[in-house]
């Protein structure tokens, strides 16, 4: 699939010249940083050195008064509290936190996922009977609860009070919880509204730590499970996520709590771990558990202090990944074959498809692999306790959420954002609804939206790749939305005539690159996907590349690697 390179344009000549001067940087260096709204040294300073000290005072979010106070008189008559969470990574790491944390004061405490299948997103009534029949008098809800509004009001009915942990958009009303912490609420003027729900999660044990003299080093355990939150929950890496962020990693890499190391060991993880690294390597296998038997396996493996039992349960949990593995790519093929055999699919704006036997657990990954082959706002339906449910994604730029609102008159229900969304719909509605979400996106993408682009940020020459360079750049981390890997570009170069396609089914680009003004300085560089291109690079014409900088460690010996995103013909 071709993609459109855009480099960033927004840069100043002379923003770029001081704040180079003031960092004792390169302007390649300084531009890197003004693309991230870093433009005095101050700034600068804040960005290479996050501190903990940076983080907000809790007790600016609205209701943190009141949420403290209703814990502390739980904790005080010895209420049974549920801790209560969505089966996600989000989700299962706010409840293995604020649970961890809260069950040093009380032995009547209890967590709660919702199953995926029988329950559903959310709060769910199920889990409402299960919390009154239990005795259950206060209900901290993590990563979700804001739109609560008639599940809130059933267990206040029985005497349940929530205290509402959430990140998501708040509706037209909010629910009658006893405390809503959610920096998007309009009434809310918390600094950071990015956070995600785990980080909601420790602003909450933050502050219930400071009003009780618990020293502030005694949270340092709990930074691991916010920063994978904050990798697999996509939100920025800005301001405190940022924070969150890199000290989480500090904690991680070298004091893995049991349930991590044990999954890092099955994976075979053995350096230095990144944010990179908890996208696709713990991330996967904590959703795993949710996707294919219950997240509850997962608060399980988190909170573990048992070695065996953290081992038995990370074999249990990645094995439900093999399984969720398997299921996506089984699914992803089927749908592939019905859109290769429907002329009318090929030539759609968008993309749904239903199979009655699609495994639920996986088809938002399905609908995202579908995106990579055919990009273009798309929906995954399946059969779901008689009727079908959905999950929708989106490209950049363009809202399914608000085309999926078009459609509303066809579904039984919706949520979600942007780029994300989930449905359930009759049946009988499908065919209508196909129609229906095509002509909306039709007649409402820009078509440029359905190219994919490479957001390169600057043009650099290999010369340019210095130590001190790379030293700076590895400083950027860690890396995430808005603060995203930088790409670069370099025009006009060569491959040196080892060029090869690797991988099981060669699909993959091996090669070497110079420019030609200056044969002595050359690049190993590896294209994922790019083996097509193999013709283009053995031509012996120049070619451009756009790519990103890593280590790459052979036998010991560490150098500089290219991975490159795209290859096209020199222009």
């Amino acid at each position: 699939m071709e993609k459109r390179w855009v480099e960033k344009t927004n840069r100043s000549t002379s923003a770029i010249k001081h704040l180079a001067e003031a960092l004792g940087v390169t302007e390649r260096l300084a531009s890197l940083l003004i693309n991230r709204g870093i433009t005095t040294f101050e700034e600068a300073k804040t960005f290479f050195r996050p501190s903990l000290d940076m983080l907000h005072d809790p007790f600016l979010m609205a209701d943190m008064d009141v949420a403290i106070q209703r814990i502390e008189k739980a904790l005080k008559n010895k209420e049974h509290i549920m801790v209560y969470g969505d089966y996600d990574v989000d989700g299962t790491t706010a409840v293995s936190l604020v649970y961890s944390f809260f069950s040093q004061f009380t032995d009547k405490i209890d967590y709660y996922i919702p199953d995926r299948y029988t329950e559903g997103y959310g709060v769910s009534r199920q889990g409402m009977d299960y919390a009154i029949e239990h005795g259950m008098t206060l209900i901290i809800c993590l990563d979700c609860g804001i739109k609560a509004n008639e599940q809130i009001t059933y267990a206040k009915e029985h005497n349940v009070d929530f205290i509402v942990c959430d990140h998501h958009l708040p509706g037209e009303a909010l629910p009658p919880a006893v405390a809503i912490l959610d920096p998007k609420r309009a009434e809310c003027t918390y600094p950071y509204d990015e956070l995600s729900g785990c980080g909601i999660g420790f602003k909450l044990v933050q502050a219930y730590a400071k009003r009780n003299d618990i020293a502030f080093e005694d949270l340092h355990q709990y930074l691991d499970l916010t920063a994978i939150s904050i990798a697999a929950d996509i939100v920025p890496l800005t301001g405190e996520n940022r924070v969150l962020a890199f000290f989480g990693l500090v904690e991680i890499n070298a004091r893995p709590r049991l349930g991590i190391k044990a999954l890092l060991e099955l994976a075979k993880a053995k350096n230095k771990l990144t944010l990179d690294n908890l996208v696709f390597i713990i991330g996967p296998r904590i959703n795993a558990a949710g996707r294919i038997k219950t997240g509850m396996n997962a608060v399980s493996l988190l909170i573990s202090a048992d070695a065996s039992k953290a081992k038995e349960t990370s074999a249990l949990i990645d094995q439900h990944n093999l399984e969720r593995r398997e299921w996506d790519k089984n699914i992803t093929a089927e749908a592939l074959q019905m859109i290769t055999e429907s002329e009318q699919l090929q030539q759609q704006k968008s993309t749904v498809l239903f199979h009655p036997d699609w495994h639920k657990g996986v088809i938002g990954i399905v609908a995202s692999r579908l995106i990579e082959n055919y990009y273009r706002p798309t929906i995954v339906l399946t059969s779901s306790n008689g009727v079908a449910a959905g999950s929708a994604r989106s490209v950049v730029g363009y809202s399914v959420y608000e085309a999926i609102d078009a459609c509303s008159d066809l579904l039984i229900q919706f949520g979600g954002h942007k780029y994300a969304a989930g449905l359930t719909i009759k049946r009988d509605n499908i065919e209508a609804f196909q129609k229906k979400f095509e002509e909306v996106v039709s007649s409402t993408i820009d078509k440029e939206l359905l190219i994919p682009t490479v957001n390169i940020d600057t043009t650099i020459h290999f010369s340019d790749i210095t130590d001190k360079f790379y030293r700076v750049l590895k400083q950027f981390a860690p890396f995430g939305p808005l603060n995203m890997t930088p790409i670069f570009q370099t025009n006009g170069v060569l491959d040196t005539g080892y060029s090869k396609t690797v991988g099981a089914d060669r699909t993959h680009l091996k090669l070497c690159v110079f420019e030609p003004e200056d044969m002595e300085r050359s690049f190993s560089a590896i294209g994922f996907g790019l083996g097509d291109k193999l013709d283009l690079v053995q031509s012996g014409e120049p070619f451009d590349i756009c790519y990103t900088l890593e280590e790459n460690e052979w036998n010991g010996h560490v150098t500089l690697q290219l991975v490159i995103k795209e290859i096209r013909a020199h222009q």
